[in-house]
């Protein structure tokens, strides 16, 4: 006979979206249970966001250690453990995500172990990796259940050959030559790991750019940069097939679009990394009365209620942009809204960034979003070539634009490509939820050297009048 737990509220995946929400439940003073089959922190904590930035930042610290001879540092040679590097890297997911744990147990939350399936739509059936069963009634249900990666024709995942960027966070050796399918931000990020790291990495991306959800200014110091190091990106291009090839490894067979002249590929794997879809096979969601779109999303409203009102939807079942942090904000809307207070997303903007070597930041509107929605818009652009602190890291590709409305000089949004621009965009980000103006970041003392200092020049050159740029 299966055990029954009645609560008010259950969350299902403990994703960045889902325990943020457990958590803030809980907080509010809601019972409430939270419901993973695997480890707490979901894909971004495990294989995704936190153990893919821990290497990115060990294989850049390799490539700024090989050039450092032009700051008159010589280094004799380079070692890579990787085994090491590694096992530094689980340690930093096993602190986040035990931190997880702990968390949602001090405030008062309960972890269920276990996959979820609705009975009906006030009951779920979780079933432990036994086969023991624990039903669920509940008043309130938050789907939090992620996302998977895409296949595309041709490639399914084996683990072996077509990788998911899973096992590319797990090599015991760094491979020899890999051919990364998609050369948007995952694909980039990892492809640029395992360079740094000495692979000879091959991109191959069906639109006409890398990165193409970015303007391509933005993407072309990224793409020399990849160049430069001697990566190989084959743009415009599709992924046709491949075949094992004698004596270990792969050879994939691609083709560009414009002219159909196809080309040979040799690695020792792929990685697939053409996108995500929302996590909800076996949730049994028909008994809950909920079917997904053709997309396979959860529509939701600005309470993140799904179309049956005590369940709930957030991050990547509810929608694009699918970005851990907007997750956990959803989370935290659905949490207020289950604990009668009022809650809404109504964020202005939502950050995104891309690891990449060097990274790209945006937020809110580009300039072109902004004059299709029919405003007159100005902007301000500064090179970190004229930033003292980019040039004593020895890093000063990129830039800063920022944009702004031309009558009311109210900050519409800004991108950024170059040095540690993830940590410049949140200053942007609160001038737009504010309806901050040019003049407010222009007008505010930053201090110096700081790589900050680009925004206030940026803002400063919307207006006319940059101190370190040439005003035109």
């Amino acid at each position: 006979m299966a055990n029954t737990i009645d609560t008010q509220a259950v969350v299902i995946g403990a994703g960045p979206g889902g325990y943020v929400c457990a958590i803030r439940l809980a907080q509010l003073g809601v019972r409430t249970v939270l419901v993973d089959k695997g480890e707490l922190g979901g894909v971004c904590l495990n294989v995704g966001c936190i153990p893919s930035k821990a290497l990115i930042s060990a294989s850049k610290l390799v490539a700024q250690i090989r050039e450092a001879e032009a700051m008159g540092i010589h280094v004799d040679g380079v070692r890579v453990d990787l085994r090491q590097m590694m096992t530094w890297k689980d340690g930093i997911v096993g602190k986040l995500t035990g931190g997880v744990g702990t968390l949602v147990k001090a405030n008062g939350g309960q972890i269920l172990r276990g996959t979820a399936a609705f009975a009906d739509p006030h009951a779920l059936v979780v079933t432990d990796a036994e086969g023991g069963e624990t039903v669920v009634r509940f008043e309130h249900a938050v789907i939090a259940t992620g996302s998977t990666p895409a296949e595309i024709p041709g490639f399914a995942f084996d683990g072996v050959n077509v990788l998911t960027s899973t096992e590319a966070l797990a090599f015991d050796t760094v491979p020899e030559k890999l051919v990364v399918i998609g050369g948007g931000y995952i694909g980039m990020e990892l492809g640029g790991v395992w360079q740094r790291l000495g692979t000879e990495v091959t991109v191959v991306e069906y639109m006409d750019q890398l990165l193409p959800g970015f303007e391509s200014d933005l993407v072309r110091p990224v793409a020399r940069r990849f160049k430069k190091a001697g990566g190989n990106a084959l743009t415009g291009t599709r992924a046709v097939g491949w075949e094992p090839r004698a004596g270990g490894g792969v050879q994939v067979t691609v083709e560009n679009r414009k002219s159909g002249k196809t080309q040979v590929l040799e690695a020792d794997a792929i990685l697939s990394t053409t996108g995500r879809r929302p996590r909800t096979a076996g949730l049994n969601l028909a008994a809950a009365g909920l079917a997904p779109d053709e997309r396979g999303f959860l529509a939701v409203d600005g309470a993140q209620r799904t179309a049956v009102d005590h369940i709930f939807a957030i991050g990547d079942v509810a929608g694009d942009p699918m970005l851990a942090h907007k997750a956990s904000k959803e989370g935290e809307v659905a949490a207020e809204v289950i604990a009668g207070r009022p809650g809404a997303f109504d964020v202005r903007a939502v950050p995104a960034v891309c690891f990449t070597d060097p990274e790209i930041a945006s937020v809110g509107l580009t300039a072109k979003e902004a004059r299709d929605q029919g405003l007159v818009v100005k902007t301000g652009k500064f090179a970190f070539a004229a930033n003292g602190r980019a040039l004593s890291l020895n890093d000063a590709d990129g830039f800063v634009r920022l944009v702004i409305d031309a009558d009311s000089e109210v900050v519409l949004g800004m991108e950024a490509v170059g040095p540690e621009v993830s940590n410049l965009i949140a200053e942007v980000g609160l001038a737009i939820e504010l309806g901050a103006t040019a003049s407010d970041i222009g007008l505010t003392i930053h201090a110096h050297p700081t790589l900050a200092e680009a925004v206030m020049e940026a803002a400063n050159a919307a207006l006319g009048h940059a101190i370190h740029a040439l005003n035109r």
